[in-house]
């Protein structure tokens, strides 16, 4: 199978930029105590580890393909004492597989434009995610790149791959039984969809 297309993952500076506060927009999308989370794509763990702390003690399985970008999640979360944490190295069309148990939200940032075959991913989604549980995907806006612009540069990914907040629900609705939860606006370029499973 073919990786995802452009999910290169982004400074830290840069994140910073558009989430000052990842712990905050968690919250705002329904991440709560006690819940066990799964982040596909989560690269290095700008919203994994801030994730673990709201969560703490349940696990937070930080998927990606990239094992160096795992390491460095791995060694962030030992120098900040984050102990629920769990990498795992695979591609994310094999959740079900990859994850140790069905987790009560799952959440994918900044990656779901790039899935060749969604339908086959949401279906693995629907599946590793507890009945009732929710799965978050955060995307970018279908606007021009070149509108786009962090630190007075076009960022993100390339226009045609951007999706409407309408078109990644119809992409999930028709996928698998999800129920679209709610809507939120994450400024400047962003948007999030909640959907119960």
């Amino acid at each position: 199978m073919e990786r995802f297309q452009n999910t290169g993952q982004p400074d830290w500076d840069w994140w910073g930029k558009l989430w000052p506060t990842p712990g905050a927009t968690l919250r705002d999308l329904g991440i709560g105590a006690g819940q066990s989370v799964a982040e596909v794509g989560c690269g290095s763990g700008y919203f994994a580890l801030p994730a673990a702390r709201i969560v703490e003690p349940a696990p937070v399985y930080a998927v990606d393909l990239d094992e160096a970008l795992l390491d460095e999640l791995d060694a962030l979360a030992e120098k900040q004492a984050i102990e629920n944490v769990v990498p795992v190295h695979g591609d994310a069309r094999n959740l079900t597989e990859l994850l140790p148990e069905r987790v009560d939200a799952l959440v994918v940032a900044n990656t779901f434009h790039g899935v060749d075959d969604r339908a086959e991913f949401v279906a693995e989604a629907f599946d590793a995610i507890e009945p009732g549980g929710s799965l978050i995907v955060v995307n970018w806006y279908d606007r021009p790149r070149e509108e786009t612009t962090v630190g007075d540069e076009p960022r993100g990914p390339p226009t045609e791959l951007r999706m409407t907040p309408e078109e990644t629900a119809e992409a999930v609705t028709r996928a698998a039984a999800f129920e679209l939860d709610w809507r939120i606006e994450l400024p400047p370029y962003h948007y999030a969809v909640v959907f119960r499973r």
